[in-house]
């Protein structure tokens, strides 16, 4: 029976993390590339939801403003009820530049500011931005560019970490250069049923109010593929991000996208029957319900692994990885300082986000919701 759980454990964590990367990864390699239709340029109205973004949205929007795209755009910031100097800087701004509107908004929460902003909306696609990251020269143009072809709904761009810290951010880095090869290849295979980042694009008549409780990058962008369009991953259209160093913000980080992720699952059960969505249903439980679910298999992995010492040197040799990996991750949490290796701060944020996703899936399963949204809590 040990053995037995051992391996279905085993199975489940590598399929997780290596067995379907490479399986969409070789099968992208077989797919043709789909040629980019030309055509003018896609309007887009782009929505910023900001809660005290003082240090960040002036900024911002002048990243934005900056932008080299031959269509019209504007940019509403939807402040959520901003306690600080939010809304005094971006109307700062938007007297200066008639494409920038804010509104000034109660605290409802992230997802109404969203609804709010996409209702007063002007042009073809709404383009979704975290309101303290910041965009290179090109990055709407190439977000926008795929809408030339009437199949695509929704676009997803880069999010960069180029400056990292001394600890986790580290993992945060190199956790989104995998979630990108995942997506390059999905995107090829025509197979991506969502997107979590901090941009995004969407034609404005696919626009789904988003409910509260859900990841709201999830939701919008399946609004694609339930309404029969793709969504496209656009490596060129970058925005740059900061990872997060410590911890516990990082695990209370991780502990709220795991239940938000898996709320926005329930919402969305439906794009997960592959008699209707094919692959794209397919990918959708591999990428999102699987993963996320694969930290359970941690701890029966290792009990089974004690009791099989006897059985042989395999499993010896698996039980003594498992130790030297966790001790390295426990090392690594106390060098906030950065001075080792470069593995055991990869370690310590791997043992980090899987203790967040544990306590995410507990939180989710007891009935426990995030009731508020502060983008604070994930720097």
């Amino acid at each position: 029976m040990a053995e037995v759980c051992f391996w279905l454990c085993l199975l489940l964590l590598f399929y997780a993390w290596v067995g379907y990367p490479l399986l969409v990864a070789l099968a992208s390699l077989f797919a043709p590339p789909r040629p980019l239709p030309t055509g003018k340029p896609a309007t887009a109205s782009v929505i910023v939801a900001a809660f005290d973004e003082q240090a960040h949205i002036e900024k911002k929007l002048r990243s934005m403003l900056a932008q080299d795209h031959a269509a019209a755009f504007e940019i509403i910031v939807a402040s959520d009820g901003s306690t600080d100097d939010t809304v005094a800087l971006a109307r700062a701004v938007a007297a200066g530049d008639a494409r920038v509107r804010v509104l000034d908004l109660p605290r409802r929460g992230k997802a109404d500011a969203l609804n709010d902003a996409a209702l007063v909306a002007r042009y073809e696609v709404l383009v979704f931005s975290d309101a303290d990251t910041y965009w290179v020269e090109d990055t709407l143009r190439q977000l926008l560019a795929p809408m030339a072809d009437a199949t695509v709904g929704s676009t997803v761009g880069n999010v960069s970490i180029p400056r990292l810290g001394r600890a986790l951010s580290l993992g945060d880095r190199l956790y989104r250069r995998y979630e990108a090869f995942m997506r390059k290849a999905e995107s090829r295979l025509g197979w991506m049923a969502s997107a979590d980042g901090g941009l995004f694009a969407l034609r404005r008549e696919l626009f789904q109010p988003v409910p509260p409780q859900v990841t709201d990058d999830f939701f919008l962008t399946t609004c694609a593929p339930m309404n029969g369009k793709r969504i496209v991953y656009v490596d060129e259209a970058v925005v740059l991000d900061r990872g997060v160093d410590e911890p516990e913000r990082q695990f209370h980080r991780r502990r709220r996208i795991t239940a938000r992720g898996l709320q926005s699952l329930a919402a969305r059960r439906e794009l997960m029957n592959p008699l209707r969505f094919g692959f794209t249903a397919v990918a959708l439980v591999s990428h999102k319900l699987i993963r996320r679910l694969a930290p359970l298999a941690l701890a029966p992995l290792f009990v089974c692994n004690l009791l099989l010492w006897d059985e042989g040197a395999f499993y010896r040799l698996a039980l003594c990885a498992q130790l030297a990996a966790y001790i390295v991750a426990v090392v690594g949490l106390f060098d906030r300082a950065g001075r080792l290796p470069k593995p055991f701060r990869f370690a310590s944020f791997m043992l980090v986000s899987m203790t967040g996703m544990v306590a995410g899936l507990w939180r989710f399963s007891i009935g426990r919701r995030f009731e508020r949204w502060n983008p604070k809590f994930n720097r």
